[in-house]
């Protein structure tokens, strides 16, 4: 048995995401001056049963290197805005077309399209100007803010959502299919392991070492998400299982099948273990996480 497989993930999952969700909840609760019916589409969109990957992944990176305390909680939130942001406007019509979300009706559906464009476009600032009064040094704001508007504009997960909406008609190949799991998904898991170890003052070998890690776990995650759209049904998913065939969508067992889609996320798993080895004991949550991002698709 590996000392990840020893590690108590669920409670420690558990913990973070109490701390992230009550951190959230305040930060959606600060908008007096917002129109009601929008704060509380944003509100319906950010806090619902959601896993809380990217923040967990931040905070687990920001142990890693020796951090400690709450300044890590604006970077966590930060990203969870900017993943429910995309997750909003990834479900509109115009975009994937779904009607469920996390086990509940999508946000255009309970409230309706312009006002759901609006809750990602106000998710997306507010992760930003709160990212931006974290309490950490004023350099290291800036590289945090550089390396979220990296993740998630357009050289990172815009760009993959443009590559993966284009793919139905055009080429149909692993590296295609590469570049958008690695923008599209892989891009904002590499940045919460980047984040956490920025915000935790990493040098620059640990920092290498933590954004290789983020790169394996990005790509292991997305690639168990295309296994789960053929294998799981949609209560277990909390959305439209079956979606990617329905859609054409370019997914790694439609193209080199089930069977080796499995071999290769484990394969992922692996290799974000060997890039913690530096790390010690202070990386078992990250150990951990890896681990279960590919269980999820046994």
């Amino acid at each position: 048995m590996t000392r990840a497989a020893l590690f108590d993930l669920k409670a420690y999952t558990a913990a973070a995401r109490q701390r992230v969700d009550i951190a959230l909840e305040k930060r959606l609760a600060d908008l007096a001056s917002t129109p009601p019916r929008l704060a509380e589409a944003m509100a319906y969109a950010v806090l619902g049963d959601g896993k809380r990957v990217r923040p967990i992944l931040a905070m687990a990176s920001f142990e890693a290197v020796g951090g400690h305390g709450d300044a890590i909680l604006p970077v966590a939130g930060a990203l969870e805005l900017i993943h429910a942001y995309s997750l909003v406007h990834d479900d509109l019509p115009a975009m994937d077309d779904d009607d469920y979300r996390r086990g509940r009706p999508t946000c255009h559906k309970a409230y309706d399209e312009a006002t759901a464009v609006l809750v990602g476009d106000g998710l997306q600032t507010l992760a930003f100007s709160w990212l931006a009064e974290a309490p950490l040094g004023a350099d290291t704001r800036v590289a945090l803010v550089r390396e979220l508007a990296g993740a998630s504009g357009p050289w990172g997960m815009v760009g993959g959502q443009m590559a993966d909406m284009a793919a139905a008609s055009g080429p149909r190949d692993l590296d295609h299919l590469r570049f958008i799991h690695a923008h599209k998904t892989g891009a904002l898991l590499t940045a919460s392991a980047r984040m956490g170890a920025i915000a935790g003052g990493a040098d620059g070998a640990a920092l290498a070492a933590l954004t290789e890690y983020g790169r394996h776990v990005g790509l292991a995650f997305q690639v168990v998400d295309d296994i789960l759209d053929v294998t799981a049904d949609s209560a277990t998913l909390g959305k439209t299982a079956g979606k990617d065939q329905d859609q054409n969508k370019l997914t790694y067992p439609a193209l080199i099948g089930l069977e080796r889609a499995r071999e290769m996320a484990a394969g992922l798993a692996a290799a974000a273990h060997q890039s913690l080895a530096a790390f010690g004991d202070r990386a078992e949550p990250l150990r951990a996480l890896a681990s279960y991002v590919v269980e999820r698709g046994k």
